[in-house]
């Protein structure tokens, strides 16, 4: 490397060598990110790819032909169709549409305002609820999974959609995650809002919600990712089929066509789709939200 005179402030480039080492360091690594993308792509969408590509196959195509055959040579939809004659798949579709819509409106409303109250207003008993909601993240559901079900048996709403909604109403991830969100809007906005004499409402619906519609659509995909792919709670509380969510009916595929795995990915891709949907509509408000809603130390 070539070192110009003291006192001229001028470095000289790298010469050719180094340049080129710096720019294979570079390409290497570089090569090296990609090739993690790609593996995490398929770790992660292969399974999923896999289902739609069985689900295609008629029943003259080997599913487990070597090598793997991911695109069917001729594409059939009989077992979508196999499916809904097997379960009123359309019924159960919209059981878990209505849980998952109901669960989603309740945590925004929920966890807004709990949020908000939790960051920007002083009252006794804040500290205490605030490591309620953090020490609810620590118990697994399992745990209280029979006190759910005591409680939802001593209101009568069990065999009900209520009596699946009303557990996940209000979730405490969602709420700390507003309550952070709503910790990142300035106090000089609220501030200003008081001098122009609005109360804590009116600061909270024109100042503090949007600002975080961001982490407003993080708590949408979450309570909605939640409720739709919910398996355990709505198999213990819902006893008539009629109101069977579509979790739950799905699986009755898996007992019955145990040799025909081409029903069974029929209906997984059936629940799938929704979620795919549900996310690509907010994917724009998602990642900025994760930001405004980060926990910050």
């Amino acid at each position: 490397m070539t070192v110009a005179p003291s006192g001229s402030g001028i470095v000289e480039p790298p010469s050719t060598p180094a340049r080129r080492i710096i720019r294979r360091r570079r390409i290497a690594l570089n090569t090296a990110r990609y090739a993690a993308l790609v593996l995490m792509a398929v770790v992660c969408l292969g399974p999923l790819l896999w289902q739609i590509s069985t689900s295609l196959k008629g029943h003259g195509v080997d599913i487990y032909s070597s090598p793997p055959q991911l695109l069917p040579e001729k594409a059939s939809l009989d077992a979508y169709s196999k499916v809904s004659d097997i379960v009123p798949i359309w019924r159960y579709a919209m059981n878990s549409l209505i849980i998952a819509v109901s669960v989603v409106i309740t945590n925004i409303i929920g966890a807004t305002c709990a949020g908000y109250a939790l960051a920007k207003m002083d009252f006794r008993g804040k500290k205490l609820a605030l490591t309620v909601f953090l020490t609810a993240m620590l118990v697994p559901g399992e745990v209280v999974l029979i006190a759910k079900y005591m409680l939802t048996l001593s209101m009568g709403i069990n065999n009900s959609l209520l009596g699946v909604i009303l557990p996940s109403a209000v979730g405490a991830l969602n709420v700390l995650l507003m309550r952070n969100a709503m910790a990142g809007i300035p106090d000089e906005l609220e501030e200003a809002g008081t001098l122009d004499g609005a109360n804590a409402w009116q600061r909270f619906r024109h100042i503090a919600v949007p600002s975080v519609r961001g982490t407003t659509a993080v708590v949408a995909i979450f309570a909605f990712v939640g409720s739709w792919d919910g398996f355990l709670w709505p198999l213990i509380v819902l006893s008539d089929q009629s109101k069977y969510t579509l979790t739950v009916g799905l699986n009755y595929l898996q007992g019955t066509f145990q040799g025909d795995p081409r029903v069974i990915a029929a209906g997984t891709v059936v629940a799938i789709l929704p979620l795919v949907i549900f996310f690509f509509a907010l994917q724009r408000y998602f990642f900025r939200g994760v930001g405004e809603g980060a926990v910050k130390g």
